[in-house]
């Protein structure tokens, strides 16, 4: 008797257990291998497609900052004319934001750091990408994998291909405080990051 009712309790609990496994952002739209996200910037809105068949841990890591509303009020604090424009890691004020686990670097995919690619930065070690993401502004071969590990490519830019020209034409100064080489003079903000519907 007690060995049926402790059954019946496993039963019940267990897909309450499973549903909180599952918030890494596999979760988001599970069956959509391609979704898309818009960002509404102060320079205007740009929506970009994600390539989850060919970056899986990359798509469902950036969605679930994405599905916590983590990049909202972030700013694209690195802009490289002609190469990159990099944000999602800090507020106005320069203040780091908190990031999940390092995420495994899945540049191999066959996806290259092309104009108007989205891609994840890091440190110099291949997997310690978090939370930052850049649009590359020309062809970056040099980013992608060869001897060494590249930066992982998990999406491109659909809509919005002259917010991101504009963003990479700003004036950019050196922050001496922060240690911040090409920072936009004036912010660039990412105000909200939205998962849009399925097509």
């Amino acid at each position: 008797m007690l060995r049926s009712l402790l059954l019946c309790i496993a039963l019940i609990t267990a897909p309450a257990f499973a549903a909180k496994k599952a918030d890494d952002g596999s979760q988001i739209q599970p069956d959509n291998y391609y979704p898309r996200v818009k960002l509404e910037t102060s320079m205007g809105d740009i929506v970009i497609e994600l390539d989850r068949r060919k970056a899986p841990i990359t798509v469902n890591n950036f969605l679930r900052y994405v599905d916590k509303r983590s990049y909202e009020e972030t700013i694209f604090h690195r802009v490289v004319p002609g190469f990159v424009v990099q944000g999602g890691g800090y507020t106005v004020d320069f203040d780091e934001k908190p990031s999940y686990p390092e995420i495994y670097n899945e540049s191999g995919n066959g996806l290259k750091n092309s104009l108007y690619s989205v891609a994840m930065a890091r440190q110099n070690d291949p997997h310690t990408a978090t939370r930052q993401f850049f649009f590359n502004l020309d062809d970056n071969d040099s980013l992608d994998p060869g001897r060494n590990w590249g930066y992982t490519v998990f999406g491109a830019v659909v809509e919005g291909y002259e917010v991101v020209d504009a963003m990479g034409e700003v004036e950019t100064e050196y922050k001496a405080l922060l240690g911040f080489a090409d920072a936009p003079v004036e912010p660039i903000i990412l105000h909200k990051a939205t998962v849009l519907p399925e097509l």
